[in-house]
């Protein structure tokens, strides 16, 4: 990979992922402090980003890898995204917000699988090459955060008109990226290799079984903290929360750096079971934890994001790939993508926001923030013992492949 190359991919990932984290993480503070917007619809609005995940498999797969180059299909999304997330930015009311905002997601979404595949296309060792460029997406996140937290518009719509801005930029950015002809041509593709569904055949092994479903449902706690952490963090007084936030990021890329030592050490089952332990862990924090002597506590949620997501998600897409015949592998990922950032990610969004009401303090916009972050500790803790109890890991797993 040339350094011009280089230089086009890792502007590409900071990008991707600053226009995502500037608007991602304070959205639920801005539409419950300024729109006055209930869980239940803050935690639609989260959801979004599922119903879209559910379908750009279908809009990568039919679409994308067939008739359009990947560069001039992501500056066209992006540019369309920019367009809609200024419209969502000017909206007060639910359903128009909630219309603009699945719009927008409906561009966005598919463009993560799309930047992952036009950098792998353009690389000459991907396992090499990748990791170094990815961290700059985690970069452009942390960026993110600091930008909007340091100016205090996390109660404001303005994290959606910078994120806007970021995406008109992207759009053009796509413009200069290397050529990515579609490769498969006039090949037919069915619905059943767009959405993994050869996959299916894995579930006969009890483990993998077990693997998916532990996943699905560990995903419906995890989707408290992605749209509640931040507007928590705000009500209880903590300043600059959105900043203090990108703690988690940061995390995220040391642990990363970690995972092959703890990989050696601990095998795929560990791996999950810490990953899980450190949810359950997190949300036990955040409902004990205040913005005065016990501030430590919350800190430690936040940064328990390495642990959380890196030992759990990418630790499952390791395992995944391990397990999975090669002639399987796109469509295990697929399918398992379509589960957990889909399915349990939109099924966390609609019950995060029916708790999240149920635990307002009577007479008060507060709320009993400690009553709601148990119950998705108890959920996650649930789910670790059963995985526990009924996973099994057949061998050792390898790191090779990681």
């Amino acid at each position: 990979m040339t350094l011009r190359t280089r230089l086009q991919l890792s502007g590409l990932m900071f990008l991707q992922y600053f226009v995502w984290g500037a608007w991602y993480v304070t959205m639920g503070t801005w539409l419950g402090e300024a729109l006055q917007f209930s869980g239940a619809q803050i935690g639609l609005a989260y959801g979004t980003t599922a119903l879209a995940a559910m379908i750009s498999p279908f809009f990568v797969g039919m679409i994308a890898d067939r008739w359009f180059a990947t560069d001039r299909l992501l500056a066209v999304l992006h540019l369309a995204g920019a367009g809609v997330l200024l419209v969502a930015s000017y909206q007060t009311s639910f359903w128009p917000l909630y219309a603009a905002l699945l719009a927008y997601t409906l561009c966005y979404m598919p463009t993560l699988a799309l930047s992952n595949s036009l950098s792998f296309r353009h690389m000459g060792e991907p396992d090499r090459d990748f990791p170094g460029v990815r961290v700059l997406g985690t970069i452009g996140w942390i960026v993110a955060g600091l930008a909007v937290g340091s100016l205090g518009l996390e109660a404001t719509a303005v994290p959606l008109q910078i994120a806007a801005a970021a995406s008109l930029v992207l759009g053009v950015w796509s413009l200069v990226l290397p050529a990515t002809p579609p490769l498969k041509g006039s090949v037919r593709i069915t619905w059943r290799e767009v959405l993994g569904l050869d996959a299916l055949q894995l579930m006969r092994d009890r483990s993998f079984a077990v693997f998916v479903i532990g996943s699905f449902l560990v995903c419906i706690p995890l989707q408290f903290y992605y749209a509640f952490a931040n507007p928590f963090l705000n009500e209880i007084g903590v300043a600059n929360a959105a900043s203090k936030m990108t703690l988690g990021q940061m995390s995220e890329i040391g642990f990363m750096l970690l995972m092959p030592f703890f990989f050696r050490r601990l095998g795929v089952k560990y791996m999950l079971l810490v990953g899980m332990a450190a949810w359950a862990a997190r949300y036990v924090l955040f409902a004990y934890g205040d913005a005065g002597g016990l501030m430590w506590m919350l800190y430690g949620g936040i940064l328990l994001h390495g642990i959380c997501y890196d030992f759990f998600f990418v630790t499952g897409q390791i395992y995944v790939d391990q397990r999975a015949p090669a002639d399987m592998r796109a469509a295990a990922q697929g399918f398992i993508a379509f589960v957990t950032l889909g399915v349990g990610m939109f099924i966390g969004s609609w019950l995060s926001g029916l708790v999240v009401d149920a635990y307002v303090t009577s007479g008060t916009a507060m709320h009993d923030w400690r009553g709601i972050w148990l119950v998705p500790a108890g959920a996650a803790a649930a789910v670790l013992v059963l995985f526990a109890t009924l996973f099994s890991e057949p061998a050792r797993a390898s790191t090779g492949r990681a």
